[in-house]
């Protein structure tokens, strides 16, 4: 599903302090519904910091996220999710006891208290993301791509109309990453719009139609990526002064 060039949701002017550090300064950002948007950045740029207000963990300090025409900056995480912004996180931590099928339901039962309905909705995901035979596995028993895949299929449960990825490919051999790939291809054609943290520079340059950079908790550019990769402060500050190639 291209882009209809509506816009879904807006970061505008957030700053994020804690203490004396500033982890996000003035960043604003805007996602359009149907868009896979790459946001990249060294370590410590303040990448997750910004998923982190977005899907309502953390609050800003100051400034605004809105979220099909209504502000959630000061909603909880649960109400964020239910409004339809899934993610997931850099270290995958499966509920260790419990089956690979139980962990995607707990997703599910967001939407749901109807037991038969959750697990329905968790054998579509475990089927969509490749997980479907290893469901009655504890996810604890997991290789590191299949918990990687777990984690997005445990946050596809939640019916987000947006999906927050973090660093779903870190770790991952190019075979994993290229099959990661295709996956998030797949998960936009059903209809959800992404935002990828992703340091695999061929899979984000190869996914995203439109590209964010952060230094230091700001902004330094955005475009598509092509422009991006030509930049010469994400040059200087990111790849080292050398182009993408």
């Amino acid at each position: 599903m291209p882009s209809n060039g509506r816009v879904i949701l807006e970061v505008k002017n957030v700053t994020k302090k804690f203490g004396g550090l500033t982890a996000n300064s003035d960043v604003s950002i805007n996602l359009k519904e149907g868009e896979i948007l790459g946001l990249i950045g060294a370590n410590g740029a303040g990448k997750t910091t910004l998923f982190n207000m977005i899907a309502g963990a953390f609050h800003p300090t100051s400034g605004e996220i809105i979220f099909e025409g209504r502000h959630i900056e000061k909603l909880p995480a649960h109400e964020i999710c239910k409004l339809g912004i899934g993610r997931t996180y850099q270290i995958v931590q499966p509920f260790s006891s419990l089956t690979v099928h139980e962990n995607v339901m707990v997703g599910a039962l967001l939407k749901t208290n109807n037991i038969a309905k959750a697990s329905k909705k968790a054998d579509e995901v475990l089927k969509q993301v490749g997980l479907w035979s290893k469901r009655d596995i504890q996810g604890k028993s997991l290789s590191l791509p299949e918990l990687k895949r777990m984690e997005v299929a445990r946050a596809l449960a939640t019916e987000p109309k947006v999906l927050l990825l973090d660093e779903v490919m870190a770790g991952l051999n190019p075979t994993e990453s290229a099959n990661v790939i295709n996956l998030v291809w797949q998960i936009r054609d059903s209809g959800i719009t992404i935002i990828i943290i992703e340091h695999v520079m061929k899979a984000i340059m190869t996914l995203s139609d439109r590209i964010y950079v952060l230094n230091q908790g700001r902004l330094i550019a955005e475009g598509t990526p092509e422009e991006v990769a030509h930049n010469e402060e994400v040059q200087a500050s990111y790849f080292g002064r050398k182009k993408y190639a």
